[in-house]
């Protein structure tokens, strides 16, 4: 008596459970790449600038969703809390969904009339015709993945954008931010703002510049180039990104600074000819060394 070989038709479900695994991989991507980038943009729209001119690495925007959901003590409980509100949002628009549709059960019966009154009341009596007739033109199935697929990207836009600004805010602020302190050392010529280290209380020299737009701006600026721990609330340069060439530095805020108030950023071209220095530093230097 021979013994029957086994083949890949003994298990006629691996290759659906290979292409749903598949697919969940690929929605999961999505959501991972959708988070990140709202995070990103969030956090970067905080500093007035546009995510779209940084030119971030792509595998960076899968990674940072870490940040968003496990980030912190907070952003975990304001993960459970997103799941919680994403589990009942979805539940009660499956089952609003279910009250629009015909069914056989009584109970559904009863309650239909009222959802359509509701719907007239909200909409108007042609409006609601046409929600309901929409309603039916699609199978059940694609209805209730549609629903799933749109609460959950809209919680997790609210996740990370809200952990986006709450980041940003965090690093911006000098008492808590995490953003190295800077110091940036370049030809005179290079650069129309910064002091000599030799003289400075002396204003640059403008000569050989043009300016379009805020004067004041720039004067304020001039006077406030150098990170002063000495004042209150102590001024400090931290860096913020380097991308594409350029060097993004900002002046941070004082733990007292309004929710609208962002900091002050300035974008500086990096030097080619390496006649530019850039220090950076987990924190400021409280004094001169002898």
């Amino acid at each position: 008596m021979s013994q029957q070989t086994p083949t890949s038709n003994n298990h006629p479900n691996e290759p659906k459970i290979l292409a749903t695994f598949a697919s969940l991989l690929g929605v999961l991507a999505v959501f991972l790449y959708f988070t990140g980038w709202i995070y990103r943009w969030a956090y970067f729209n905080f500093f007035q600038l546009d995510i779209t001119t940084l030119d971030l690495p792509l595998e960076s925007f899968f990674i940072v969703p870490f940040q968003v959901f496990l980030g912190n003590f907070w952003a975990l409980g304001k993960t459970l809390l997103a799941i919680v509100a994403s589990i009942f949002l979805i539940n009660f628009s499956l089952w609003l969904l279910n009250l629009s549709r015909n069914s056989p059960t009584s109970r559904q019966h009863r309650l239909r009339p009222r959802f359509s009154q509701k719907l007239q009341i909200i909409y108007g009596s042609s409006i609601a015709k046409n929600i309901r007739a929409s309603i039916n033109i699609f199978p059940q199935s694609l209805c209730k993945e549609a629903i799933t697929v749109i609460w959950i990207k809209d919680i997790l836009f609210w996740k990370a954008r809200s952990q986006g600004i709450v980041d940003a805010r965090k690093d911006a602020t000098n008492e808590t931010s995490a953003r190295p302190v800077i110091t940036l050392i370049t030809k005179k010529d290079n650069l129309g703002l910064g002091r000599k280290p030799e003289s400075l209380s002396v204003n640059p020299s403008l000569k050989d510049f043009h300016i379009i737009g805020d004067v004041n701006l720039l004067e304020n600026i001039k006077r406030r180039e150098i990170t002063d721990m000495t004042i209150q609330p102590p001024r400090v340069w931290r860096s913020l990104i380097e991308r594409n060439g350029w060097i993004y530095i900002f002046q941070a805020l004082p733990s007292n600074a309004t929710p609208k108030q962002r900091p002050l950023v300035l974008a500086i071209r990096e030097s080619g000819n390496g006649d530019q220095l850039l220090i950076l530093s987990p924190e400021t230097a409280n004094k001169q060394p002898n």
